[in-house]
């Protein structure tokens, strides 16, 4: 499992009934997780004292409830700094468990930049910019696009939370998969991709995306728009039922068999404060030149 040791404010203090406890800086939040499938260990007393919890409804959804919460504030996750704000459906703005992705990511842009080559990464389904700001901080240039422009706004802020608003980074609110072709027409290349694509959604102009149906044509033709001397090539995904060795497969057929290099895929995990156990949230797939 790959997860980062150091996630600076950021602290899951334990885990247990179907909810995360969780430690966002100066506030405590307890929000559902359907990993959580164990009941009654709840050892952390903050269960108690929580600042804020999010309930699902039987209706669909669910909401925050009362709280003492503001409407948002700053958090430094592992190295960069991030506007976090409660929002619909459980979320705030920060996947924690990216943070091994993003290591990874600032310590390939670092090396090739320091060796004097060119460093273009490409972040697809980029969210509030995780992945962007990892690699503008390892000297790459960066483009960053979703199909959510409040999400586009977040990564924004994100970037000058973290002090790197003079790294060249374009931000652009668009469908995923028509960029790409675009790109693909101009002639645009990129040293280093990375996507997060979603089970299900929509695009800006009401497109509708389901993963399974996509993902082939997604990394095949993202695949197509790499350089002729990439760096690395990256898919996260929270699907349920796509394993982490079918987008292997997929990556080693249009990535690995044109340029070589290592394919390697795991479960990315956050370390339990109570436990010393690592809660699995997601997987990651990532090739790299070797």
């Amino acid at each position: 499992m790959w997860y980062e040791s150091d996630l600076g404010d950021y602290e899951l203090l334990d885990c247990s009934d179907g909810n995360r406890l969780e430690r966002w800086g100066d506030y405590i939040l307890i929000r559902p997780d359907p990993q959580v499938i164990w009941k009654g260990m709840r050892r952390h007393p903050a269960w108690d004292r929580a600042d804020a919890a999010y309930t699902r409804s039987s209706k669909g959804g669910g909401g925050w409830g009362s709280h003492r919460l503001p409407e948002a504030w700053n958090c430094r996750i592992a190295s960069l700094n991030f506007n976090v704000k409660p929002m619909g459906f459980k979320h705030t703005g920060v996947f924690p468990e990216q943070a091994a992705n993003w290591r990874w990511i600032e310590g390939l842009c670092r090396r090739r930049r320091e060796s004097g080559r060119e460093v273009r990464v490409l972040n697809l389904f980029a969210y509030t910019g995780g992945a962007s700001l990892a690699a503008a901080k390892g000297g790459a240039s960066v483009c960053h696009v979703d199909a959510a422009k409040n999400m586009v706004a977040m990564a924004k802020e994100n970037l000058k939370l973290s002090g790197l608003e003079d790294r060249p980074c374009r931000f652009l609110v668009d469908d995923a998969l028509k960029f790409v072709r675009r790109e693909l027409r101009r002639g645009n290349r990129y040293e280093g991709i990375v996507m997060d694509p979603p089970s299900y959604g929509r695009g800006p102009k009401g497109e509708m995306w389901h993963l399974e149906d996509s993902i082939h044509d997604l990394i095949r033709e993202t695949a197509a728009i790499l350089s002729d001397d990439p760096l690395f090539y990256l898919v996260n995904s929270y699907t349920t039922g796509l394993s982490g060795s079918a987008i292997s497969y997929m990556v080693h057929e249009e990535v690995g068999r044109v340029h070589g290099g290592k394919i390697s895929s795991d479960e990315l995990g956050i370390m339990v404060q109570s436990t010393g156990k690592c809660l699995p949230c997601g997987f990651a797939t990532r090739w790299e030149r070797e």
